[in-house]
């Protein structure tokens, strides 16, 4: 299930940011730790060029820890990157980062002129009340749907920072599949634009094969399934969603899943590795190359 969802006032973000990149000595972007790869704004690594950037894995505490070690070491490797894995209940090591970012631009003396930086993140990440946390106030707009900023304001932070904040926003079209369905089961896209039983299934058999002792733990099944709609089943008879027939209300299922995943109730888990992302990365442009070679 392909899914694609962008608003209007997403194209003029999407517009705004083009124009701003360049003009920006630092890019701050805040990602969701649970799929940093899949939450990463696609415009950063084509138009930063050689502008640093500081990549915030935010909701560390729901990630798995070992493999946000990963990610942080992933991203580390990669030149004029820095990663810092944080949560929403860490406000000084959010803070951190004013410290942070005149590291990453060494010869601007601050004492003489501001350090211009761009902060992005997609629906739904925390990127405003990550905001607020470096400003010390609130300054941006704060809410648990997608979609809340609509449009770009100038921030003064400590340290002579001046950040650019700017609507978090979608791609039209996201690929690989699996990339959208993440993205979904996190929240960074809306409910009413999303199938929730092919979601909540897409995560039901991520979860069978990457973290079954959560699903036994969580819902009580000692002896667990090898298919994620035998799985709706067991659950759906622990939790009182059945309908006539013994049939598992697939909807309801649907909905305790994700939204149990969302709360952290089925435990700390991560839905990308760097090598499940750079195998899903080989086979979409072995894909993009057939179809383009029956042109």
């Amino acid at each position: 299930m392909a899914i694609n969802w962008y608003p209007g006032h997403m194209h003029k973000a999407k517009k705004e940011i083009r124009e701003e990149i360049p003009k920006m000595d630092l890019i701050i972007e805040v990602l969701d730790a649970r799929l940093p790869f899949s939450s990463e704004n696609p415009m950063v690594p084509s138009l930063r060029g050689d502008t640093p950037c500081i990549k915030i894995l935010n909701k560390s505490d729901l990630a798995d820890p070992a493999i946000t070690q990963q990610w942080v070491e992933h991203i580390n490797n990669t030149s004029g990157m820095k990663a810092i894995a944080v949560n929403l209940k860490q406000p000084d090591k959010i803070r951190s980062i004013l410290d942070m970012a005149p590291s990453m631009v060494p010869d601007r003396n601050l004492d003489v002129s501001q350090l211009k930086a761009l902060i992005l993140g997609i629906p739904n990440v925390g990127k405003s009340t990550t905001i607020n946390i470096l400003a010390n106030r609130t300054v941006a707009r704060t809410g648990n749907e997608p979609a809340v900023t609509k449009q770009q304001q100038r921030i003064k932070l400590p340290n002579n920072i001046i950040l650019l904040d700017t609507p978090g926003f979608l791609w039209p079209k996201l690929e690989p599949e699996d990339c959208g369905l993440r993205l979904a089961i996190s929240g960074a896209i809306k409910n009413t634009v999303i199938e929730f039983e092919d979601v909540a299934m897409y995560l039901a058999e991520f979860m069978l094969e990457h973290y079954p002792e959560n699903l036994s733990k969580r819902y009580q099944i000692k002896d667990l399934p090898q298919t994620g709609i035998e799985l709706f089943d067991m659950i759906g008879q622990r939790r009182g969603c059945m309908r006539r027939g013994g049939i598992a209300d697939t909807h309801k299922v649907s909905e305790i899943l994700i939204n149990e995943f969302r709360d952290g109730q089925l435990g700390r888990i991560t839905l990308e590795t760097p090598a499940m992302v750079e195998q899903e990365q080989a086979l979409l442009a072995e894909t993009r190359a057939r179809k383009a070679a029956k042109k």
